[in-house]
């Protein structure tokens, strides 16, 4: 007997594309690649086996293409190769929290500005964002190399070029200092940060990850894939979100709202100790599912309610 189907994945955010799971016939139809990784899984369904970097690699180019209108999107070896549903799931949950202060309609357009710390070499939320919502992205990044493939996708999708520019971080220790400049404002600044403390705890993890597909020989990669910037940090994804939050009351009223994921649950008292210490104004948590992985997006303001007024008169114009 074949085993029952999963359900639709109802738990993701009602305005994500991928809530449906994934339509393979219109995929290979669109990107004729991907069909080579295709075929049926235990449920008797087509899928491909999320266990190869490069069949999960080309899904993210196919899904990009049919959703988002991206063309020859690629990234390279090594590099992180994010799952399109969950960058689609935080961009639509903080659409909704600017239609807090926009009297519950989503503002869209590029009057929006949005500042993404740590774009990588997919240029993934870029991307989303700017497809869905036409919003303004900064892309920001440590790494000279995932800039330089950002700006090959942007080369190949001449349509985004105006709308997505990327900044180069010059400082390993700075998150905003050196990116968002005297007289410069964002609606909303996004991050994926890394999670891992050391390469020791990345491989850790990784080990229990394969373990669980029923892998047992892999190499010490993550499923997908991802630079030591991308991956690791001193303290961990703690230490990250501290030094991020403490930087941030230096940009308090140039940004409507800060926002991060939070990947671990355990990282949130610490942060919620920083955010009352540096004084924010309103926290927010927003909780997201995936599947059987539980994330939430961590979101704060230092702006009072009169002051965000300000913002509500920027999306009405």
């Amino acid at each position: 007997m074949t085993p029952e189907k999963p359900a639709p994945k109802d738990n993701m955010h009602p305005r994500n594309n991928h809530r449906d799971g994934y339509n393979f016939k219109q995929l290979t139809k669109a990107t004729p690649e991907l069909k080579e990784f295709v075929g049926l899984n235990e449920y008797d369904t087509e899928s491909i086996d999320f266990s190869d970097p490069l069949a999960v690699k080309t899904l993210n180019k196919a899904l990009l293409r049919q959703y988002y209108g991206v063309r020859d999107w690629d990234i390279p070896e090594g590099y992180l190769c994010p799952p399109i549903p969950g960058r689609a799931d935080y961009l639509h949950y903080v659409a909704d929290l600017l239609a807090e202060t926009n009297s519950g309609e989503i503002p869209k357009g590029n009057q929006i500005e949005v500042l993404d710390i740590g774009v990588g070499a997919n240029l993934v939320y870029p991307l989303i964002g700017n497809s869905v919502y036409n919003w303004k992205f900064t892309g920001s990044d440590i790494d000279q190399a995932a800039l330089q493939n950002a700006n090959k996708i942007l080369s190949a999708n001449k349509e985004f070029q105006s709308r997505i520019q990327l900044k180069m971080q010059h400082d390993w220790g700075k998150i905003f200092d050196g990116i968002i400049k005297p007289g410069e404002h964002y609606d909303l600044t996004i991050c994926n940060p890394p999670f891992h403390a050391s390469f020791k705890d990345a491989k850790e993890v990784t080990a229990t990850k394969w373990k669980k597909l029923g892998v047992m020989t892999k190499p010490t990669l993550l499923n997908f894939g991802g630079q030591k910037n991308e991956l690791w940090t001193k303290g961990g994804e703690a230490g990250f979100l501290r030094r991020m939050i403490e930087e941030s009351a230096k940009f308090g009223k140039q940004v409507l709202w800060f926002t991060s994921l939070v990947s671990k649950k355990d990282t949130l008292p610490t942060t919620y100790s920083t955010l009352r210490w540096v004084k924010a104004t309103d926290v927010r948590t927003i909780n997201m599912a995936h599947g059987q992985k539980n994330s939430r997006i961590i979101a704060w303001t230092f702006l009072s309610p009169e002051e965000q007024s300000a913002w509500r008169d920027k999306y009405s114009k």
